[in-house]
């Protein structure tokens, strides 16, 4: 009996992943539209974007109208402002670019699409360390994808930079001495910019005194001084490629 029970088990297993991949490789072919953060939560009580919610799923519409819902185990929340669409593999899909953070170990950047979770970077390791996105681009125009984000953006300020390649994140290159934001404000500030050279992330320095603009051309980061930090208008002003 216990044979012929774990016989049918296994059996079904085999049917539900045979129905699990039939599932994705069907909307694999939609593109994500809109992307959202839902199911409030107080479960990780780090309060850096101003309040103590977070969030236990992410729902993403595809252009076929199908609502697709992410909910993460409870030892995990989105630590996030808003998810972010793009088009990481050049398929023509975009996927949805989020972070996510352990009750033990911080945050993590990590890529979901219809199917899950694609790709994440390591967590910090910290409890209540996180991590603050600052785009996606070609950076460096060979063609892949880099996610740019500050770790630890009040504590390390630091610039990470990441390629998307095989279904993976690499680390390609870091710089100290940048941030992008202060605790407790619920926004983000700076992004990538392309003003006619390439794209470029846009920051502000470790003690908010400039706007810095950086660049990446595959092997080194490059910076320079856009002009004097003055609140959120000349970081707007700076993405918008107008001088400062």
């Amino acid at each position: 009996m216990v044979l012929a029970q774990r016989l049918i088990w296994r059996t079904l297993r085999q049917v539900l992943f045979i129905a699990a991949v039939g599932l994705g490789a069907s909307t694999a072919t939609a593109d994500i539209v809109s992307a959202r953060y839902s199911d409030e939560t107080t479960r990780y009580a780090h309060g850096v974007l101003g309040d103590a919610i977070e969030y236990g799923a992410l729902e993403m519409v595809t252009d076929a109208q199908e609502t697709v819902r992410i909910v993460l185990p409870e030892s995990n929340v989105f630590e996030d402002i808003t998810p972010r669409l793009f088009d990481v593999d050049h398929d023509g899909h975009r996927e949805v670019i989020v972070v996510e953070s352990n009750q033990s170990r911080g945050a993590r950047l990590a890529i979901y699409d219809q199917g899950g979770l694609r790709a994440a970077t390591p967590y910090i390791g910290t409890r209540n360390r996180w991590l603050a996105p600052i785009g996606a681009a070609d950076l460096d125009g060979d063609g892949r994808v880099e996610i740019a984000y500050i770790d630890r953006p009040h504590l390390a300020k630091t610039l990470r930079i990441w390629r998307f390649e095989q279904d993976a994140l690499s680390e390609v290159g870091s710089l100290s001495g940048l941030t992008n934001h202060r605790i407790g404000e619920d926004f983000i500030s700076g992004g990538v910019r392309e003003c006619g050279d390439g794209p470029e992330l846009i920051t502000a320095d470790a003690a908010w005194r400039h706007i810095v603009g950086t660049t990446f051309d595959g092997t080194r980061l490059k910076t320079r001084n856009l002009g004097p930090f003055k609140g959120t208008v000349s970081m707007d002003a700076a993405l918008a490629c107008t001088p400062g």
